[in-house]
């Protein structure tokens, strides 16, 4: 049985840690091929490889600026991401209210228990 590719979605693309680095260094301002290899110290074949995949499934963009692609990380991209980590958000809210709920409830009780004669 063939297998998958592992880059046929955002959640796919984003799983390779490389990838989350180049986002990350992208986020904000248009950047050149050499920059994310200079900066983050990949190999320009394997850059130019992770681009080509954050691009496919629409998480940077790029624009041509004479001979040179300018990179820059897409937010909208980014919206499937963040949508589906939303549901573990208020599942991590609502357990570090019961959390806070409890020290409190034991610090009430320590106190209790120091103001005894």
């Amino acid at each position: 049985m063939a297998r998958a590719a592992t880059t046929s979605d955002v959640f796919n693309a984003v799983a390779e840690p490389r990838r989350r680095e180049i986002l990350i260094f992208l986020l904000g301002r248009e950047r050149p091929v050499t920059d994310v290899v200079e900066q983050l110290r990949i190999e320009q074949p394997a850059v130019s490889k992770h681009l080509r995949v954050l691009r496919d499934v629409g998480l940077v963009r790029v624009r041509r600026n004479g001979r040179h692609k300018l990179y820059q990380t897409r937010a909208e991209g980014m919206k499937p991401l963040h949508e589906w980590s939303a549901i573990f958000e208020r599942y991590w809210s609502h357990q570090l209210m019961r959390v806070k709920e409890r020290a409190e409830n034991m610090a009430g009780a320590g106190e209790k228990e120091t103001a005894k004669p």
